[in-house]
């Protein structure tokens, strides 16, 4: 559910026809909705209630600081994974005590700033990460809240980069490492080591993953008590799906709470998750501009000013967007590549493209665009990043300016 709809064959965000906004604010356009945003954030608020979670937005997914700031007055937390993020999401006003930090190399630097900043918790994800977080805490005279991220060994049934449980993967401590940690507990005497933290991967769109891995979490609690360990929190992490196809239909956030809430009852645990995807996913569109039509001898190309730099994931891991025009229009549709201005093969942002005869100056939305999306964007062939703008019903507002050629060179040093 989104509120980017059409009305009389033009699409608008909300209630501002986004046409009007792509030829105030120029292209490639990141436009965002308010509507959206608090309505996916509230409808995992309602499903979960029955266990009262502290819901951390996973902050990688897109921190624009305004973005940031509606959820956190909204009364979610933070999930971050680097200092940078710790920085935005000061910024964005969020309480340290509802920060949550992990991530697979935290240094030294990010971890004393974290700590001055008291967050509630760290993710940890090495005994090396341990060690010196016992260290820097010590020396500040901290007893540091600590959950250990653990590595169940379940797919997510998601795309291979996606998936950060398995077994191969970089990310938690095994199972047995994690259990031999806790017995030596007490050799970390800055650290309270009070929770535990999985997280399978991100697109999940079948809750029967967490099944899965809560089953194996219950087992692991079970030997915990044996040796006499009381845990505080349960952070399961993030993952959920966003609809991506007008066909695709993801688990929704009932399906996702009733299968979990059974489980995390029983663990008797503060629960914590950290969605990302799942809130802002559908809540913001990538608005770009037809600039040539190319026909080779085997395809129809559309060349867009907007390209990977702007929006990596097709290019990535062959992620889908749907692309639809900002207007329809009542002609035969043909089937295009949706292609950028990169020099890369791989510069696309969709392939077999249906669409109603777009010509040079049409305006097209790459929908789904509000996650990994402006997150993940770059500098690549010297282009300035995209600006974003804000829509709440009719009111349109300007929220990252769009980056200059000035802006390219900046901090840069001729010698």
């Amino acid at each position: 559910m989104d509120y980017f709809n059409y009305r009389r064959d033009k699409l608008f965000a909300e209630g501002i026809e986004a046409e009007l906004l792509a030829k105030r604010f120029g292209t490639p356009l990141y436009l965002y909705s308010r509507r959206t945003l608090i309505e996916h954030f509230n409808k995992l608020k309602r499903a979960l209630k029955p266990v009262k979670p502290l819901i951390c937005y996973s902050l990688k997914a897109n921190g624009n600081l305004s973005l940031g700031r509606i959820l956190v007055k909204e009364g979610a937390g933070l999930d971050i994974v680097s200092g940078g993020e710790l920085f935005r999401a000061l910024k964005m006003g969020c309480p340290p005590g509802r920060i949550v930090y992990a991530g697979v190399g935290k240094t030294a630097e990010e971890i004393n700033f974290a700590l001055d900043k008291k967050i509630l918790l760290f993710n940890v994800e090495s005994i090396g990460e341990l060690k010196l977080l016992d260290k820097l805490a010590g020396k500040k005279g901290r007893k540091q809240k600590v959950a250990l991220r653990l590595n169940p060994g379940v797919e997510a049934h998601s795309h291979r980069y996606l998936e950060t449980a398995r077994l191969e993967s970089k990310f938690g401590l095994g199972l047995g490492e994690a259990l031999e940690i806790f017995k030596i507990r007490n050799h970390f005497p800055a650290l309270n080591i009070e929770g535990v933290h999985i997280h399978l991967g991100s697109q999940i769109s079948d809750p029967s993953p967490y099944l899965k891995a809560l089953g194996k979490l219950s087992s692991f609690l079970e030997k915990l008590k044996g040796f006499g360990v009381n845990l505080t929190w349960l952070d399961l992490g993030g993952g959920l799906a966003a609809s991506y196809r007008a066909e695709e239909k993801p688990s929704s956030a009932e399906d996702f709470a009733r299968t979990i809430i059974p489980l995390v009852k029983k663990t008797r645990l503060k629960l914590i998750i950290e969605p990302g995807r799942f809130i802002m996913g559908n809540a913001g569109i990538l608005v770009t501009k037809v600039l040539f039509l190319k026909e080779t001898g085997k395809k129809k190309f559309l060349i867009v000013d907007a390209g990977m730099n702007d929006l990596i994931r097709p290019a990535l891991y062959g992620a889908y967007h749907q692309i639809i025009p900002l207007k329809k229009k009542n002609v035969k549709k043909k089937r295009f590549e949706v292609a950028g201005p990169i020099c890369e093969s791989g510069d696309f942002l969709g392939k077999n493209v249906l669409l109603p005869g777009p010509s040079g100056g049409d305006f097209l939305a790459v929908r789904g665009a509000g996650a990994y999306s402006f997150a993940m964007s770059s500098n690549y062939n010297a282009r300035p990043r995209a600006a974003e703008v804000l829509v709440s019903g009719r009111k349109a507002i300007l929220i990252r300016k769009r980056e200059t050629y000035q802006d390219l060179i900046r901090g840069e040093i001729i010698k």
